[in-house]
């Protein structure tokens, strides 16, 4: 069984994931990239693409991973352990089911990061914890289609991080306000896309108002 939390969560909750546009040249991409990490403080990138072409999954990952470790954020790819050894990524998100999450255990933990995703149940999230993933993601990286979190995704992160130790990341909405309810539910990371890349003063702006907001909850749950 997954190992319950024996204190409260350590602030700060909600620090801030990125997962990569769609359809994303990864040369033109790269500089926006850089500045929008140097904008605040992003824990996770998730490279991600709708392509399923591996050689230009591989062109993207490895343009955008110094990126991601020249400013000290740890660069995920998802479910390819080929791809996470060419482009030498931190991390490697799988979402394709329990043996393919266990399998990725054995082979890279505890020396690299593993996450489980595809999870939508209680029980769902118990069986990947008993494979000493990482971290859980609730909901989907696409699953940005609303201003705030597709309301089972949050409310299975909200559960996962009350009571348990593996930390929970959980898909915002298209808004940045989609933040402030992570916050307020102790959920230790949440993920934003669009409301980032498409936010109208641009994404440097939206990180450095997205950590503000999270800045600015926290204060006020400690006041």
């Amino acid at each position: 069984m997954a190992k319950k939390k024996k204190a409260p969560p350590p602030e700060p909750f909600a620090r801030l994931c990125l997962v990569t546009p769609a359809g994303l040249d990864p040369e033109a991409f790269a500089p926006m990239l850089d500045a929008v990490l140097k904008a605040g403080d992003v824990a996770t990138l998730f490279i991600v693409s709708e392509t399923s072409n591996a050689a230009e999954l591989q062109r993207i990952a490895e343009a955008l991973v110094p990126v991601a470790h020249a400013n000290g954020v740890a660069a995920i790819v998802p479910n390819d352990t080929r791809l996470f050894g060419r482009a030498r990524a931190d991390g490697l998100h799988v979402d394709t089911g329990l043996a393919d999450l266990k399998d990725a255990v054995a082979a890279l933990r505890p020396d690299h990061i593993v996450g489980a995703g595809g999870v939508t149940t209680r029980h769902d999230a118990m069986l990947a914890a008993e494979t000493d993933c990482d971290y859980i993601f609730f909901g989907r990286f696409d699953g940005d289609t609303g201003e705030q979190s597709f309301d089972k995704a949050f409310d299975l992160a909200a559960w996962w991080s009350a009571v348990f130790e593996i930390p929970a990341i959980v898909m915002g909405g298209s808004s940045l306000a989609s933040v402030e309810p992570a916050v307020d539910a102790h959920v230790e990371f949440v993920a934003l896309r669009s409301a980032i890349w498409n936010h109208a003063a641009g994404p440097v702006a939206a990180v450095t108002e997205a950590n503000a907001l999270i800045a600015a909850r926290q204060a006020e749950a400690t006041e």
